[in-house]
Protein backbone atom coordinates (compact mmCIF):
# COMPACT_ATOMS: atom_id res chain seq x y z
CA UNK A 1 0.00 0.00 0.00
CA UNK A 2 0.98 3.74 -0.64
CA UNK A 3 2.45 5.79 2.42
CA UNK A 4 0.05 8.29 1.91
CA UNK A 5 -2.90 5.55 2.16
CA UNK A 6 -1.57 3.50 4.79
CA UNK A 7 -1.35 6.58 6.81
CA UNK A 8 -4.94 7.37 6.35
CA UNK A 9 -5.48 4.30 7.82
CA UNK A 10 -3.21 4.69 10.66
CA UNK A 11 -5.75 4.12 14.01
CA UNK A 12 -3.48 7.26 15.76
CA UNK A 13 -4.19 9.62 13.30
CA UNK A 14 -7.84 9.24 13.54
CA UNK A 15 -7.84 8.56 17.05
CA UNK A 16 -6.31 12.20 17.44
CA UNK A 17 -8.47 13.42 14.36
CA UNK A 18 -11.66 12.98 15.94
CA UNK A 19 -10.74 13.96 19.65
CA UNK A 20 -9.76 17.36 18.09
CA UNK A 21 -13.20 17.39 15.77
CA UNK A 22 -15.66 16.22 18.90
CA UNK A 23 -13.45 19.32 21.37
CA UNK A 24 -14.23 21.95 18.89
CA UNK A 25 -17.55 20.66 18.51
CA UNK A 26 -18.12 20.59 22.09
CA UNK A 27 -16.98 24.14 22.67
CA UNK A 28 -19.07 25.69 19.56
CA UNK A 29 -22.22 23.49 21.17
CA UNK A 30 -21.89 24.75 24.51
CA UNK A 31 -21.27 27.91 22.97
CA UNK A 32 -24.68 28.06 21.49
CA UNK A 33 -26.96 26.61 24.33
CA UNK A 34 -25.63 28.91 26.90
CA UNK A 35 -25.96 31.88 24.18
CA UNK A 36 -29.19 30.95 22.31
CA UNK A 37 -31.10 28.57 24.83
CA UNK A 38 -30.47 29.57 28.03
CA UNK A 39 -29.88 33.37 27.15
CA UNK A 40 -26.64 33.97 28.91
CA UNK A 41 -24.95 37.59 27.77
CA UNK A 42 -21.06 36.77 26.46
CA UNK A 43 -20.91 33.37 27.97
CA UNK A 44 -17.42 33.30 27.33
CA UNK A 45 -16.60 30.29 30.21
CA UNK A 46 -19.22 27.81 28.38
CA UNK A 47 -16.33 26.80 25.26
CA UNK A 48 -13.92 27.66 27.68
CA UNK A 49 -14.64 24.79 29.86
CA UNK A 50 -15.80 22.68 27.43
CA UNK A 51 -12.51 22.83 25.78
CA UNK A 52 -10.57 21.80 28.71
CA UNK A 53 -13.37 18.52 29.47
CA UNK A 54 -12.96 17.07 26.65
CA UNK A 55 -10.08 14.32 27.51
CA UNK A 56 -8.83 11.29 25.70
CA UNK A 57 -10.75 8.85 27.37
CA UNK A 58 -14.44 9.25 29.04
CA UNK A 59 -13.02 8.57 32.58
CA UNK A 60 -10.24 11.34 32.49
CA UNK A 61 -13.12 13.47 31.33
CA UNK A 62 -15.44 13.07 34.11
CA UNK A 63 -12.33 12.98 36.72
CA UNK A 64 -10.60 16.39 35.29
CA UNK A 65 -14.21 17.66 34.84
CA UNK A 66 -14.89 17.28 38.66
CA UNK A 67 -11.23 19.25 39.24
CA UNK A 68 -12.08 21.76 36.69
CA UNK A 69 -15.66 22.80 38.02
CA UNK A 70 -14.13 23.20 41.75
CA UNK A 71 -11.16 25.46 40.21
CA UNK A 72 -13.38 27.11 38.10
CA UNK A 73 -16.15 28.23 41.04
CA UNK A 74 -12.75 28.95 42.69
CA UNK A 75 -11.61 31.62 40.13
CA UNK A 76 -15.23 33.37 39.72
CA UNK A 77 -15.10 33.63 43.30
CA UNK A 78 -11.83 35.13 43.80
CA UNK A 79 -12.65 37.36 40.98
CA UNK A 80 -15.72 38.35 42.54
CA UNK A 81 -14.28 39.06 45.78
CA UNK A 82 -11.31 41.17 44.70
CA UNK A 83 -13.73 43.37 42.57
CA UNK A 84 -15.93 44.43 45.07
CA UNK A 85 -12.76 44.81 47.85
CA UNK A 86 -10.11 46.33 45.02
CA UNK A 87 -11.87 46.82 42.21
CA UNK A 88 -10.43 46.15 38.94
CA UNK A 89 -7.05 47.47 39.70
CA UNK A 90 -2.70 45.73 39.46
CA UNK A 91 -3.36 44.97 43.36
CA UNK A 92 -6.50 42.60 42.21
CA UNK A 93 -5.15 40.96 39.52
CA UNK A 94 -1.76 40.32 41.27
CA UNK A 95 -4.27 39.03 44.11
CA UNK A 96 -6.03 36.26 42.38
CA UNK A 97 -3.20 34.93 40.28
CA UNK A 98 -1.28 34.54 43.36
CA UNK A 99 -4.09 32.93 45.08
CA UNK A 100 -5.13 31.22 42.22
CA UNK A 101 -1.95 29.72 41.48
CA UNK A 102 -0.69 28.81 44.98
CA UNK A 103 -4.65 26.89 44.90
CA UNK A 104 -3.79 25.00 41.51
CA UNK A 105 -0.39 23.92 43.53
CA UNK A 106 -2.87 22.14 46.08
CA UNK A 107 -2.75 18.12 45.62
CA UNK A 108 -6.39 18.44 44.71
CA UNK A 109 -6.47 20.45 42.36
CA UNK A 110 -2.92 20.11 40.58
CA UNK A 111 -4.26 18.86 37.55
CA UNK A 112 -6.01 22.06 36.97
CA UNK A 113 -2.85 24.20 37.95
CA UNK A 114 -4.01 27.59 36.10
CA UNK A 115 -7.72 26.96 35.30
CA UNK A 116 -8.69 29.10 38.40
CA UNK A 117 -5.88 31.67 38.11
CA UNK A 118 -6.96 31.85 34.31
CA UNK A 119 -10.93 32.23 35.42
CA UNK A 120 -10.15 34.64 37.81
CA UNK A 121 -8.05 37.11 35.49
CA UNK A 122 -10.83 36.73 32.36
CA UNK A 123 -13.44 37.11 34.63
CA UNK A 124 -11.88 40.05 36.75
CA UNK A 125 -11.00 42.06 33.41
CA UNK A 126 -13.73 41.66 31.68
CA UNK A 127 -15.60 44.27 34.51
CA UNK A 128 -17.80 41.86 35.58
CA UNK A 129 -16.25 40.63 38.93
CA UNK A 130 -17.77 43.37 41.13
CA UNK A 131 -21.32 42.37 39.71
CA UNK A 132 -23.12 39.92 42.13
CA UNK A 133 -26.29 39.49 39.26
CA UNK A 134 -23.30 37.66 36.82
CA UNK A 135 -21.81 35.78 39.49
CA UNK A 136 -24.79 33.41 39.49
CA UNK A 137 -24.46 33.44 34.94
CA UNK A 138 -20.96 32.87 35.43
CA UNK A 139 -20.95 29.70 37.15
CA UNK A 140 -23.82 28.51 34.89
CA UNK A 141 -22.16 29.59 31.96
CA UNK A 142 -18.94 27.22 33.04
CA UNK A 143 -21.29 23.99 34.45
CA UNK A 144 -23.02 24.07 30.68
CA UNK A 145 -19.23 23.92 29.02
CA UNK A 146 -18.83 21.04 31.47
CA UNK A 147 -21.37 19.23 30.81
CA UNK A 148 -21.47 19.83 27.31
CA UNK A 149 -18.03 18.74 27.39
CA UNK A 150 -18.66 15.42 29.25
CA UNK A 151 -21.59 14.32 26.87
CA UNK A 152 -20.41 15.08 23.86
CA UNK A 153 -17.01 12.56 24.77
CA UNK A 154 -19.60 10.46 26.29
CA UNK A 155 -22.37 10.01 23.34
CA UNK A 156 -20.08 10.74 20.21
CA UNK A 157 -17.81 7.74 19.58
CA UNK A 158 -16.37 7.25 23.02
CA UNK A 159 -12.64 6.87 22.94
CA UNK A 160 -10.93 3.30 22.98
CA UNK A 161 -7.37 3.35 22.54
CA UNK A 162 -6.15 0.05 22.10
CA UNK A 163 -5.87 0.15 18.65
CA UNK A 164 -3.67 3.10 18.75
CA UNK A 165 -1.85 1.66 21.33
CA UNK A 166 -1.15 -1.78 19.51
CA UNK A 167 0.13 0.95 16.18
CA UNK A 168 2.58 2.13 18.14
CA UNK A 169 4.21 -0.74 19.53
CA UNK A 170 4.12 -2.26 15.63
CA UNK A 171 6.25 0.39 14.65
CA UNK A 172 8.79 0.10 17.32
CA UNK A 173 10.10 -3.47 16.97
CA UNK A 174 10.56 -2.36 12.77
CA UNK A 175 12.68 0.51 14.26
CA UNK A 176 15.25 -1.95 15.91
CA UNK A 177 15.54 -4.46 13.30
CA UNK A 178 16.27 -1.30 10.72
CA UNK A 179 19.13 -0.29 13.03
CA UNK A 180 20.79 -3.46 13.33
CA UNK A 181 20.78 -4.14 9.70
CA UNK A 182 22.12 -0.79 8.98
CA UNK A 183 24.85 -1.28 11.66
CA UNK A 184 25.97 -4.46 10.25
CA UNK A 185 26.13 -2.89 6.78
CA UNK A 186 28.24 -0.24 8.21
CA UNK A 187 30.49 -2.62 10.00
CA UNK A 188 30.87 -4.44 6.67
CA UNK A 189 31.99 -1.08 4.94
CA UNK A 190 34.76 -0.30 7.26
CA UNK A 191 33.07 2.15 9.55
CA UNK A 192 33.22 5.43 10.59
CA UNK A 193 34.34 7.08 13.52
CA UNK A 194 31.20 8.58 14.74
CA UNK A 195 29.15 5.82 13.74
CA UNK A 196 28.61 4.39 17.51
CA UNK A 197 27.18 7.81 18.26
CA UNK A 198 24.94 8.06 15.66
CA UNK A 199 23.19 4.59 16.98
CA UNK A 200 23.15 5.91 20.58
CA UNK A 201 21.17 8.48 19.21
CA UNK A 202 18.90 6.13 17.38
CA UNK A 203 18.61 3.98 20.27
CA UNK A 204 17.65 7.34 22.23
CA UNK A 205 14.61 8.14 19.18
CA UNK A 206 13.25 4.40 19.62
CA UNK A 207 13.26 5.04 23.12
CA UNK A 208 11.33 7.62 22.89
CA UNK A 209 8.75 6.15 20.93
CA UNK A 210 8.34 3.15 23.60
CA UNK A 211 7.90 6.25 26.53
CA UNK A 212 5.06 7.38 23.75
CA UNK A 213 3.80 3.87 23.44
CA UNK A 214 3.70 3.36 27.13
CA UNK A 215 1.45 6.45 27.81
CA UNK A 216 -0.94 5.17 24.76
CA UNK A 217 -1.36 1.76 26.95
CA UNK A 218 -2.08 3.83 29.74
CA UNK A 219 -4.94 5.53 27.95
CA UNK A 220 -6.02 2.28 26.59
CA UNK A 221 -6.45 0.76 29.66
CA UNK A 222 -8.30 3.92 31.12
CA UNK A 223 -9.97 4.32 28.00
CA UNK A 224 -12.48 1.10 29.06
CA UNK A 225 -13.25 2.92 32.02
CA UNK A 226 -16.99 4.41 32.09
CA UNK A 227 -17.14 3.75 28.59
CA UNK A 228 -20.12 3.01 27.12
CA UNK A 229 -19.51 0.84 23.83
CA UNK A 230 -19.92 -2.47 23.37
CA UNK A 231 -17.10 -4.82 24.29
CA UNK A 232 -14.79 -1.91 25.74
CA UNK A 233 -13.69 -3.54 28.75
CA UNK A 234 -12.98 -7.13 26.07
CA UNK A 235 -10.79 -4.71 23.89
CA UNK A 236 -9.15 -2.65 26.47
CA UNK A 237 -7.44 -5.87 28.01
CA UNK A 238 -5.51 -6.15 25.64
CA UNK A 239 -3.16 -3.52 26.83
CA UNK A 240 -1.76 -6.23 29.41
CA UNK A 241 -0.30 -8.00 26.79
CA UNK A 242 0.91 -4.59 25.24
CA UNK A 243 2.97 -3.76 28.81
CA UNK A 244 4.72 -7.24 28.43
CA UNK A 245 5.42 -6.39 24.83
CA UNK A 246 6.88 -2.88 25.77
CA UNK A 247 9.41 -4.49 28.52
CA UNK A 248 10.66 -6.29 25.63
CA UNK A 249 11.26 -3.77 23.62
CA UNK A 250 13.06 -1.67 26.43
CA UNK A 251 15.47 -4.52 26.54
CA UNK A 252 16.36 -4.91 23.05
CA UNK A 253 16.67 -1.15 22.96
CA UNK A 254 19.33 -0.72 25.69
CA UNK A 255 21.05 -4.00 24.52
CA UNK A 256 21.58 -2.28 21.70
CA UNK A 257 22.46 1.43 22.81
CA UNK A 258 24.98 -0.92 25.23
CA UNK A 259 26.50 -2.63 22.14
CA UNK A 260 26.52 0.89 20.41
CA UNK A 261 28.22 1.87 23.20
CA UNK A 262 30.97 -1.22 23.46
CA UNK A 263 31.51 -0.50 19.66
CA UNK A 264 32.47 2.74 20.34
CA UNK A 265 34.77 2.80 23.11
CA UNK A 266 37.52 -0.09 23.71
CA UNK A 267 36.68 -2.38 20.76
CA UNK A 268 38.49 -0.16 18.39
CA UNK A 269 37.62 0.58 15.01
CA UNK A 270 36.73 -2.28 13.01
CA UNK A 271 39.37 -2.79 10.70
CA UNK A 272 41.53 -3.43 13.95
CA UNK A 273 39.04 -6.06 14.77
CA UNK A 274 40.04 -10.15 14.76
CA UNK A 275 39.05 -10.96 11.10
CA UNK A 276 37.23 -14.39 12.78
CA UNK A 277 35.35 -12.48 15.17
CA UNK A 278 34.57 -9.68 12.78
CA UNK A 279 32.75 -11.52 9.92
CA UNK A 280 30.98 -13.93 12.36
CA UNK A 281 29.71 -11.09 14.30
CA UNK A 282 28.94 -9.12 11.61
CA UNK A 283 26.79 -11.60 9.76
CA UNK A 284 25.17 -12.56 13.36
CA UNK A 285 23.69 -8.64 13.56
CA UNK A 286 22.63 -8.60 9.85
CA UNK A 287 20.73 -11.63 10.39
CA UNK A 288 19.28 -10.66 14.21
CA UNK A 289 17.91 -7.31 12.50
CA UNK A 290 16.38 -8.91 8.91
CA UNK A 291 14.64 -11.51 11.08
CA UNK A 292 12.83 -8.57 13.58
CA UNK A 293 12.21 -6.64 10.78
CA UNK A 294 10.59 -10.22 9.23
CA UNK A 295 8.96 -10.78 12.40
CA UNK A 296 10.35 -14.29 11.68
CA UNK A 297 9.80 -16.34 14.93
CA UNK A 298 12.10 -19.23 13.67
CA UNK A 299 14.61 -16.68 12.33
CA UNK A 300 14.66 -14.96 15.65
CA UNK A 301 15.33 -17.98 17.55
CA UNK A 302 18.30 -19.90 15.08
CA UNK A 303 19.89 -16.57 14.83
CA UNK A 304 19.79 -16.77 19.39
CA UNK A 305 21.33 -19.93 19.04
CA UNK A 306 24.15 -18.99 16.58
CA UNK A 307 25.09 -16.78 18.65
CA UNK A 308 25.64 -19.22 21.61
CA UNK A 309 27.50 -21.34 19.32
CA UNK A 310 29.65 -18.48 17.76
CA UNK A 311 30.87 -17.59 21.44
CA UNK A 312 31.86 -21.57 22.22
CA UNK A 313 33.31 -21.76 18.86
CA UNK A 314 35.55 -18.21 19.40
CA UNK A 315 36.51 -19.01 22.84
CA UNK A 316 37.54 -22.29 22.40
CA UNK A 317 39.42 -21.30 19.29
CA UNK A 318 43.38 -22.07 20.01
CA UNK A 319 45.08 -19.33 18.05
CA UNK A 320 43.89 -16.29 20.11
CA UNK A 321 41.96 -15.28 23.36
CA UNK A 322 38.51 -14.30 22.88
CA UNK A 323 38.34 -10.74 24.19
CA UNK A 324 36.26 -9.87 26.73
CA UNK A 325 34.55 -6.72 24.39
CA UNK A 326 34.01 -9.21 21.69
CA UNK A 327 31.93 -11.55 24.54
CA UNK A 328 30.60 -8.21 25.48
CA UNK A 329 29.00 -7.77 21.97
CA UNK A 330 28.01 -11.18 21.82
CA UNK A 331 25.80 -11.43 25.26
CA UNK A 332 23.86 -7.79 23.98
CA UNK A 333 23.25 -9.81 20.54
CA UNK A 334 21.68 -12.64 22.46
CA UNK A 335 19.85 -10.81 24.77
CA UNK A 336 18.37 -8.46 22.22
CA UNK A 337 17.19 -11.84 20.36
CA UNK A 338 15.78 -13.35 23.72
CA UNK A 339 13.98 -10.25 24.01
CA UNK A 340 12.94 -9.49 20.41
CA UNK A 341 11.85 -13.69 19.82
CA UNK A 342 8.60 -13.00 21.74
CA UNK A 343 7.65 -9.38 20.28
CA UNK A 344 7.84 -11.10 16.69
CA UNK A 345 5.91 -13.66 17.95
CA UNK A 346 3.32 -10.89 18.41
CA UNK A 347 3.18 -9.40 15.05
CA UNK A 348 1.80 -7.91 13.79
CA UNK A 349 0.51 -6.56 16.92
CA UNK A 350 -3.29 -6.35 16.90
CA UNK A 351 -6.66 -5.39 19.67
CA UNK A 352 -8.76 -7.91 20.36
CA UNK A 353 -11.06 -6.90 17.55
CA UNK A 354 -14.90 -7.32 18.67
CA UNK A 355 -17.49 -9.67 17.05
CA UNK A 356 -17.70 -9.60 13.40
CA UNK A 357 -21.33 -9.85 13.49
CA UNK A 358 -21.44 -6.49 15.43
CA UNK A 359 -19.03 -4.26 12.90
CA UNK A 360 -19.85 -3.01 10.09
CA UNK A 361 -20.88 -4.93 6.76
CA UNK A 362 -17.96 -3.39 5.06
CA UNK A 363 -15.54 -5.10 7.34
CA UNK A 364 -16.63 -8.31 7.70
CA UNK A 365 -14.15 -11.24 6.35
CA UNK A 366 -11.38 -8.20 6.84
CA UNK A 367 -10.45 -8.45 10.38
CA UNK A 368 -7.66 -10.52 10.39
CA UNK A 369 -4.88 -9.13 9.59
CA UNK A 370 -6.22 -5.75 9.64
CA UNK A 371 -7.09 -2.88 12.06
CA UNK A 372 -10.04 -0.61 11.28
CA UNK A 373 -8.76 2.77 11.44
CA UNK A 374 -11.31 3.25 14.79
Amino acid sequence: MAPGGERLRDPVLWTDASQIVKTAAAAVLAWVVARDVLGIEQPFLAPWAALLTVHATVYRSLARGLQQVAATVLGVLLAFVAGIALGVSAASLGLVLVVGMAAGATRGLRAESTTAAATALVVLLTGYAGDAGVLGARLLDTVIGIGVGLAVNLVVWPPLRDRAAARRIDQIDDRIGELLTDMAKCLRDGGEKDDADEWVERTRDIEHGVDQAWATVRQARESGRLNPRRHAAERVGVAEDFAKLLARLEQATAETRSMAHTMGGSTGTVPHWEPRFRERFIDLLERTGQAICDADVEGVARVRGDVEAAAGTLSSDGDSRLRPEYGALLVNLRNIADAMGGVAGAQPVRSRAPDPRMMPRRWRGHSCGRVSPW
